[in-house]
This record gives C-alpha cells, structure tokens and sequence, in this order.
C-alpha cells in the first residue's frame, strides 16, 4: 500500500468576515454581531493505493477534490481522519505554487528541487531532461514572472513528472498549455503508469480519465459517492451528470412557463 486515506474530513468556515474590514471583523465578533458558518468540504474519504494505481478523481465544482489533493500533499491537515503516503511526494497543485517569480527558469528548476528534498547533483543530471521537454530552452535566462501562463504550465509539469517520485499528485495540470504539449504530457502519464508511480489526478475530461485511470474516485459536495474500477463509476457518474442536467432543464423550462402565465 502506496497510498491510504482513512475517514479524511476537512471543515471550513465562512461568514459575513469576507466583506469587511480587519476592524469591523474584530467588533463584530468581540459584540457576538459575528455571522459565520462551517461547511464540510471534505466528508469521511477513505480509498487505498498501491504501487503503479493511476487515481482519476471526478466531481462537478465544489466536489472537494482540490481540497482533498492539498490534504494527501501536506499542504492542509485534515479535521479528522488520517493520510498515509510512503516514498517521495512530487505535487502539482496550483500553477505558480513553489516557485519564485524573481528567479529564472533555471534557478526555479533547482529551487523547486530542493523545497521537494533533491540534492544538487540530482538536479543537475535531470536539469536538461526538464528543460527539453519543457520547450524553454532559449528562455532558461528570463524570470518566471516574464512567461506566459502556458509556458508555466510546461516548466511546472515538467519538474513534477521528470524527478521519479514515487507518488505524483496532479490538480488539472493537462488542462492548461497547447494542443501539441497536452498530447505530449498525456503520453508522459502513461509512460509515468508504466513506470510504477503512483498518481493522483484530477480532471474535468472524462475521457483523459477513462484513457488513464485504473481507479476512480467520485466525491460530490464533499461526500464520497464511489471509489472503485475505472469503467463501474465513471458510468455512475456520467448517469449522474446526465440526471442532474435533466433536472436543471426541466427547472428551467418550469420556470419559464410560470412567468407565461404570470404575464398573462
């Protein structure tokens, strides 16, 4: 087992705060004038992982699957429950995260390879795998706050799928870039499948997620609705999603038909 969450819960709380003031936040809640309420983001999420298992993690917006990433990453500690990982964690989770803007391209290589815990000598002979499959090699010199957004993306998917972690944890990195880049970064997962790693990926594109996965988990509001073989629950869930879009239309067109009669 490469990878065991068991009962993971994360709660976060909201409220009227948002809207003011650091002042006006301090009064209110020293008067108890202070409206702020909780919402399980993550709700008893328990799945196991073993060496090689490619995770396909599915959910409309809101599901908690970004959330659920940062907890297994360390990034979040949860409300209850526990994680357990074994062998190195390379994550890639928000675009920018762990990076430098006033460094260069190269400087941030060895910076994000040091924060994950790799020694020079390590860097250096990956340094121009990376940077190849990246396609930045005549921008090495500039600052990471001179690229574009694609041109992130390349270097940050580049260092996290090139350093061999043993689990590698993706938040919808295949869906930013180029056409040419995300065919090639899809054809780096599967060599990544073959090659042992253990990987955690969240996307909104059924299809990658059939075309990569061996296991499925669906979370909705938080809740874990299925975890399971890959071809079983992405069936529920597409009749989920095909219900769900049903209901909306249905609503709308009840909605429409009352203002027709309103108006008459």
């Amino acid at each position: 087992m490469v990878v065991k969450v068991k009962d993971v819960s994360v709660k976060y709380k909201i409220g009227d705060f948002r809207d003011i003031g650091l002042k006006e936040y301090i009064v209110k809640k020293f008067s108890r004038n202070y409206d702020a309420k909780e919402f399980w983001a993550v709700k008893n999420v328990s799945f196991k992982l073993e060496k090689g298992d490619f995770l396909g993690i599915v959910g409309t917006n809101g599901a908690g699957k970004s959330t659920l990433l940062k907890v297994i990453s360390g990034v979040l500690y949860p409300e209850s429950g526990s994680v357990r990982t074994k062998g190195q964690v390379t994550s890639l989770l928000e675009l920018g995260t762990g990076f430098d803007g006033e460094l260069t391209i190269k400087e941030n290589i060895y910076f994000r390879g040091a924060l994950l815990g790799y020694t020079e000598e390590f860097m250096d002979k990956k340094y121009s795998e990376i940077i190849d499959f990246s396609e930045l090699e005549e921008f090495q010199g500039l600052k990471l706050r001179q690229l574009s957004s694609g041109m992130k993306s390349r270097l940050a998917f580049s260092i996290a799928s090139l350093l061999d972690p043993d689990i590698l944890i993706l938040d919808e990195v295949l869906a930013v870039g180029d056409a040419a880049f995300r065919s090639k970064s899809e054809k780096k997962m599967l060599e990544i499948i073959k090659g042992g790693t253990t990987t955690l990926f969240v996307s909104h594109s059924l299809m990658q997620i059939k075309r990569l996965s061996n296991k499925v988990l669906w979370l909705d509001r938080g809740k874990q609705m299925a975890f399971g073989e890959t071809r079983e629950v992405c069936a529920m869930y597409e009749k989920f999603i095909k219900e769900k879009k049903a209901a909306r239309e249905q609503s709308l067109k009840a909605m429409e038909q009352a203002k027709k009669e309103t108006g008459k």
